[in-house]
């Protein structure tokens, strides 16, 4: 295939210096390809929180206008400010996917590609074709569909991040919020298959029964006024004291801790400052982008931080992050199989209808984009 036949289309987000974020779909005409670069013609991706932070983050898109391949939203004016380095740029939006490579560069690397289906990330995704270095390709397995492999690499490398970091700070068993979605569902058996002990944090009965059923031991409901006992009981047995939260906003993020020290003072002499029991909670997502909520009644031996996928592959090296993606590839239909509520041609993205579907951003709901139907 001749490269320069190659046209599409592509996802943009565009922030205007009017404060108005315009999202739509833009042809795409791909360079010749060079070196490690390799052009994959695009089968599947899905929608990540991360993607929904750079495609719509806190537009109002109740009240957006809706046109034919564009939607045009009012950006909150705090968001404006705290976005100013994006105004005026359109970004191509879509973290990972997966699909065939349609033509390479002269490397060797890239030129063994050709024709074979692979999982990438290079950002961009959501477009019928994307240039990709090669070197950061994996060629999928010999029977896993684009579908299977879209979602290979953010949810279970963060997956496997969380039991790693856990592991390098000192820490022993981890607590997990909007523990129902894909990625809570991968930690449950990550945790059950290395002997890690979890506490899952869910908002609902229903997903309580999810996770039970896939065989989570420790779940709790923080819709219930029984919450922060549930919680303590659930730390007591497993003596958890790092914790992933997703939420963001609320108070979450400082209950944790808090249930943390009301356990570790049960068996520790007093002190005005505390029990010496190290508590960690990172927060590596904004499911509430509201201000996040500390009650500081947890001492003074805490931390507060933010954890995320990149930095955290960069801190383990090349051959850590590649132990890792081998796990990855060794369980795509078992552990790390991803379930999709709907899928959407990339043609249909920016309906009303689609966008208030998945921009909801409801836990356990993952959408997969088809960019070439």
């Amino acid at each position: 295939m001749s490269v320069h036949s190659i046209k599409g289309t592509q996802l943009l987000s565009t922030l205007g210096a009017d404060g108005k974020l315009t999202v739509h779909l833009a042809e795409q005409e791909l360079p010749q390809p060079t070196g490690h670069e390799v052009v994959v013609m695009v089968q599947a991706a899905p929608i990540n929180p991360s993607d929904l932070a750079l495609l719509f983050g806190p537009a109002d898109v109740t009240s957006a206008e809706y046109s034919q391949g564009k939607v045009v939203a009012a950006m909150p004016e705090p968001a404006q400010r705290a976005m100013k380095g994006r105004v005026g740029q359109p970004m191509p939006v879509g973290n990972e996917g997966a699909g065939t490579v349609v033509a390479a560069g002269d490397a060797p690397e890239a030129q063994a590609l050709i024709g074979k289906l692979v999982t990438v990330v290079p950002g961009g995704m959501y477009a019928q074709y994307r240039v990709a270095d090669a070197r950061m390709c994996m060629e999928l397995p010999e029977g896993i569909s684009a579908e299977q492999g879209a979602s290979a690499f953010v949810n279970p490398l963060t997956a496997l991040g969380f039991v790693e970091t856990m592991k390098r700070e000192g820490h022993t068993a981890i607590v997990h919020t909007a523990a129902a979605s894909n990625l809570g569902q991968m930690l449950v058996k990550i945790c059950r298959e290395d002997g890690v002990g979890l506490v899952n944090i869910v908002r609902s009965a229903e997903q309580v029964a999810l996770l039970e059923g896939i065989g989570a031991e420790h779940v709790v409901d923080s819709s219930q006024d029984s919450f922060q006992a549930d919680l303590a009981a659930a730390l007591r047995a497993t003596k958890a004291t790092i914790g992933f939260d997703a939420i963001g906003g609320g108070k979450l993020a400082g209950q944790i801790p808090a249930a943390m020290e009301q356990v570790a003072n049960e068996c520790a002499a007093y002190s005005r400052y505390g029990s010496n029991s190290a508590k960690q909670v990172y927060i590596y997502g904004g499911l509430d982008m509201g201000p996040t909520v500390l009650n500081r009644n947890f001492g003074l031996t805490w931390s507060l931080g933010g954890w995320l996928l990149t930095p955290f592959l960069m801190k383990v090296g090349e051959q850590g992050a590649e132990r890792l993606r081998q796990r990855v590839r060794d369980g795509l239909t078992t552990t790390f199989a991803s379930n999709y509520k709907a899928k959407v041609p990339l043609s249909e993205i920016l309906s009303k209808d689609a966008v208030s579907e998945y921009n909801a951003r409801r836990t356990g709901e993952k959408y997969l984009i088809l960019p070439n139907g």
